[in-house]
């Protein structure tokens, strides 16, 4: 059972969460627990490391950053002990969670679980750890996932014990077709493949976070999406509450076409214009971007009516836009390019669907509906189970009601 920050947010919402687990444990479950910070503590934690030194050392703003959730954990296990229930605390390195060095974007190695599982049986004992963190195996120091690091945190643990699922409650009732807030009649999934949720969450959705997907996928582990809000004592926990069961595709009966419509406006466009089109000048492009740490996203090469020149648009994250160009300008000597374009008012729609494998023109459909809108499209991408148009953002939220409509999720 993972819990994010706005279900763990002050005391009583922490005696909320405690009486979720008492559910379960009473229903005969044993019970690990994994907490985020509370809402808005992380932020401030990270305002502090900034106020203390602009240019801080990455292993002591881990250190800092990692004490939210060492609270959270601490109060719920409290909590729980308060509610007659055996309930220990654990920090990441205790477990130990083993990561990468790479401080504040570490990645999981390896989990031991056995010291948990012994504790299930020996204890009937539920595990209260906390998310985000973990520990460097050779110096020991504390490491931090990144944001929504809880999620993947979640996810690794329950693989590690073997777990039947791996609920992740949040602020929603589960996984969407699309944002609600754009679309008010889109519907609530009861099952969506790993394939699937990866894309969403990777193209947008903030439900869940990309790694812990890709996780669950790896390890099989299913992921129940559900809402840390409904009333502890109103469900059923031998049945199967709202929610949406992120899981093997196999376990689907019934696949639609398209599963979901996903949208970032976190987007900017660069069109680099009139390179000599000769082998090498993608490399020189980007190398220098990849080396800068910045990730490219949707890639569309033009080439002149006399084959001699080509233009290359891509896409970069929009916090990016800057440094990205700088890069550029700084390497025009090698690329050879005449200038740089940009635009950051763009906003990347993508349509998802496992069902696409086996349906010819689901994208031209799209195309089409789009066009009787009049809305333009600056560049397209296309992958096994998804599609990716970048539009202006102006048109974001009729292009994603079109489409919404056009594929039948408007529909329960």
């Amino acid at each position: 059972m993972k819990f994010g920050g706005t279900s763990v947010a002050d005391i009583d919402r922490i005696r909320n969460v405690a009486r979720h687990v008492k559910r379960e444990v009473d229903a005969g479950h044993q019970v690990a627990v994994v907490t985020s910070a509370m809402a808005g503590t992380t932020n401030r934690l990270v305002e502090w490391c900034r106020e203390a030194a602009v240019l801080h050392d990455a292993r002591e703003y881990d250190a800092v950053v990692a004490s939210g959730e060492q609270i959270t954990a601490g109060l719920l296990a409290m909590t729980l002990e308060a509610m007659g229930i055996t309930a220990r605390s654990w920090q990441g390195w205790q477990l130990p969670i083993y990561t990468s060095e790479a401080h504040a974007t570490a990645r999981i190695l390896d989990i031991n679980g056995a010291e948990l599982i012994a504790r299930f049986k020996e204890r009937n004992e539920v595990a209260v750890i906390t998310g985000f963190q973990g520990v460097h195996r050779e110096t020991g120091r504390i490491t931090t996932l990144g944001r929504g690091g809880s999620d993947t945190s979640a996810v690794a643990i329950a693989a590690a014990i073997a777990a039947e699922r791996c609920d992740i409650y949040t602020d929603v009732d589960g996984v969407y077709t699309t944002d609600p807030r754009v679309v008010p009649r889109a519907q609530r999934l009861d099952k969506i493949a790993f394939e699937e949720m990866l894309e969403l969450a990777s193209q947008g959705a903030k439900v869940l976070q990309v790694r812990s997907v890709e996780l669950g996928m790896v390890h099989n582990v299913r992921i129940f999406v559900r809402s840390s809000f409904d009333k502890p004592e109103d469900i059923d926990p031998h049945a199967t509450p709202p929610g949406t069961l992120i899981c093997d595709e196999g376990e689907i009966m019934e696949q639609q076409v398209v599963t979901g419509i996903a949208f970032s406006k976190d987007e900017a466009q660069i069109s680099v214009r009139r390179i000599e089109d000769k082998p090498g000048v993608a490399a020189a492009i980007f190398v220098p971007l990849a080396e800068a740490n910045i990730n490219v996203d949707m890639i569309v090469q033009n080439v002149s009516a006399d084959g001699a020149t080509t233009d290359l648009t891509f896409t970069v994250p929009a916090a990016d836009f800057d440094r990205a160009k700088d890069t550029l300008n700084k390497a025009k000597s090698t690329i050879g390019y005449e200038r740089v374009d940009g635009a950051t008012d763009v906003t990347k729609v993508s349509v998802i669907g496992i069902g696409m494998r086996s349906h010819a023109g689901v994208a031209a459909r799209a195309f089409q509906a789009l066009a009787e809108r009049r809305i333009n499209i600056r560049a397209i991408t296309t992958s096994e189970i998804k599609f990716s148009l970048l539009i202006d953002s102006a048109f974001t939220e009729l292009a994603v009601r079109t489409l919404h409509s056009l594929y039948g999720l408007d529909k329960a």
